[in-house]
């Protein structure tokens, strides 16, 4: 199959649109123009430099060129040899429970991928690149390796010829990733106080887990849950404190 520029510019609009309209505007808001009025709720008091929001920025780019070639393949190239739904959506019942299956999936691989980039053998050619941002922002998201691209883009592939998924639920679930994502690097906490201590709040991942993951390189490796670093030992003992902390001091 010949490639179609037009298609490949069809996902690069897709995966850059979200993330640089997302990013953007999460960044101007609290790093522009209501940097004290949500100083409160900052996880790490100081701001970046400049530089490391370029750096980022660069990074992300590379990024996003190889998010939308891998979207390409596998929604394009591969389309005869996918289990994606691109007709009616039928049953919604399927519909709907698509978009746990996919919710888990992407949560487990983000673990164990994570992890495995931690590993000696990874971490300083891989995965340094994404920690140099040790006080992260919305920019720092995609801020990856182009061989961590490559590994984050492997929930694509995973869901494609996996379980039959709809076009549709495929491109929400996508655009709830790079929502939750860019809060996880915000840099800001925005659940309340106390949410740690529910009983939902004590699996969810939160902006304070993976800010305080990026500060220390240690602990804390999920993307939307906390399921497997509790599951695993590797939840940092002091996250639900310094959660706390966080967000008593608006108070």
């Amino acid at each position: 199959m010949a490639f179609d520029f037009r298609e490949w510019f069809t996902a690069l609009g897709n995966v850059g649109g979200r993330y640089f309209i997302l990013a953007s505007v999460s960044f101007i808001i609290f790093y522009k123009l209501f940097p004290k009025h949500f100083i409160s709720i900052k996880i790490q008091k100081s701001f970046p430099r400049k530089k490391n929001y370029y750096r980022d920025i660069a990074y992300s780019t590379v990024s996003i060129l190889i998010f939308a070639t891998v979207a390409y393949l596998c929604f394009r190239t591969l389309r005869p040899y996918n289990h994606i739904n691109y007709g009616e959506i039928g049953n919604p019942y399927w519909y709907g429970l698509s978009f746990v299956w996919m919710f888990f999936l992407h949560d487990f691989y983000f673990y164990w991928s994570h992890r495995a980039m931690h590993s000696k053998l990874l971490f300083k050619k891989v995965h340094l690149v994404h920690h140099k941002s040790t006080n992260p922002t919305p920019w720092t998201s995609y801020a990856f390796h182009p061989l961590e691209a490559i590994i984050e883009a492997g929930i694509a592939p995973l869901v494609a010829f996996t379980l039959p998924v709809h076009r549709s639920a495929f491109f929400i679930f996508m655009l709830f990733q790079i929502v939750y994502n860019v809060y996880g690097h915000l840099g800001y906490e925005l659940y309340p106080k106390n949410f740690t201590k529910t009983w939902l709040g004590k699996w969810i991942n939160t902006g304070t887990a993976h800010n305080q993951h990026h500060k220390n390189f240690v602990g804390n490796y999920g993307l939307y849950t906390l399921i497997w670093d509790r599951m695993f030992g590797t939840i940092r003992p002091d996250y639900e404190e310094t959660f706390e902390k966080i967000r008593s001091s608006q108070g």
